[in-house]
C-alpha cells in the first residue's frame, strides 16, 4: 500500500509521518485491497484537519476529521476508515 501524505499550512514532521504510516497499515489488517491512500493533514485556525481517500478495488471511501490536537485528528480518522471498510466488506461479501 503506498501513502502520499500531504500538508496544508502545516510541516510534515518525521514522527508525524511515521504515526500516520503505523495508523495507515493497520487498516490492511481489516481489508487487504487497498492500493493507494492520499492523506491531507491541514491546519485551519484553530482546528487540526485530517483527511484521506483510500483507492481501493471497488472504488474510494473518504473520510475526513478535526480535533484540536493533529495525532486526535488522525486517530478519529482512521476509526472512521475502519468502520466504513468493515461496512465495504460487509457489502462484498452479503453478494
Amino acid at each position: 500500500m503506498q501513502i502520499n501524505l500531504t500538508g496544508h499550512h502545516v510541516e510534515i514532521t518525521p514522527s508525524m509521518r511515521e504515526y500516520v504510516e503505523t495508523k495507515f497499515n493497520k487498516l490492511e489488517r481489516f481489508f487487504d485491497k487497498i492500493n493507494n491512500v492520499q492523506v491531507i493533514l491541514n491546519v485551519e485556525k484553530l482546528q487540526q484537519v485530517a483527511e484521506a481517500t483510500l483507492h481501493i478495488n471497488a472504488g474510494e471511501i473518504h473520510a475526513k476529521a478535526d480535533s484540536e490536537n493533529m495525532y486526535a485528528a488522525i486517530d478519529a480518522l482512521t476509526d472512521k476508515l475502519v468502520r466504513q471498510l468493515n461496512k465495504h466488506k460487509d457489502k462484498l461479501n452479503s453478494h
